[in-house]
């Protein structure tokens, strides 16, 4: 099977399962390549991968996307942190707070900026990141608060980092992706029903 899966999903959370999936299934090969989002589904569009994963809702001709889970934001921090006492934390209560946010080419950073601009919350941004767990790696430094989404990487965080719901409008789904035009190898819906049903649950993941 040949994969294909942005940084997020391919360093800590794949590797783990295909791991499992190729001691279940000793006959099965994979490769995995890392690649970001926009070039999982050229690759797939090109033949060049058989499955991929996703988490931007890129609709292109040829592909198919498959919901896989569904997330709302979360804020993640030092557990000794002044916020780490809320449930939940509101766009206010980052106001003035040093924030370590995802740089400009992400979408999620425009959304997040209005959200805090309507609570009128301007927090202090000390570092840009173009990944959720290079973010959150900061955070566990007492660099700052940051806000991401939480699938896959709250399931990897050592117990000195916490994660709280952050109250936004800000959602995140995760797609497996398909080609549309020819049917999806038996490996490759091997390796799905595998994610499925090893997807460690957490209070911020849903499966769709």
């Amino acid at each position: 099977m040949r994969l294909t899966a942005p940084p997020t999903f391919a360093h800590r959370f794949l590797i783990g399962h295909i791991a499992s999936f190729l001691r279940a299934n000793p006959h099965f090969f994979v490769s995995l390549e890392v690649a970001s989002s926009e070039d999982v589904i050229r690759r797939i569009q090109e033949d060049r991968s058989d499955l991929g994963l996703s988490g931007v809702d890129l609709t292109r001709e040829g592909i198919k996307l498959t919901p896989y889970r569904h997330s709302e934001a979360a804020c993640a921090m030092p557990k000794d942190h002044e916020l780490a006492g809320l449930d939940v934390i509101q766009p206010e209560d980052l106001h003035d707070h040093p924030l370590i946010a995802l740089s400009h080419r992400h979408s999620r950073r425009a959304q997040l900026e209005k959200v805090l601009t309507n609570r009128r919350s301007i927090p202090h941004i000390v570092a840009e990141v173009s990944t959720s767990f290079a973010a959150v790696d900061l955070a566990r430094t007492g660099l700052g608060v940051t806000v991401i989404n939480p699938f896959p990487v709250a399931q990897y965080r050592s117990d000195d980092v916490i994660f709280r719901k952050f109250a936004s409008p800000i959602e995140y789904r995760t797609y497996f992706v398909t080609s549309d035009h020819k049917p999806t190898p038996a490996i490759a819906r091997a390796f799905i029903r595998h994610l499925r049903l090893h997807t460690a649950q957490t209070p911020f993941t849903q499966a769709t």
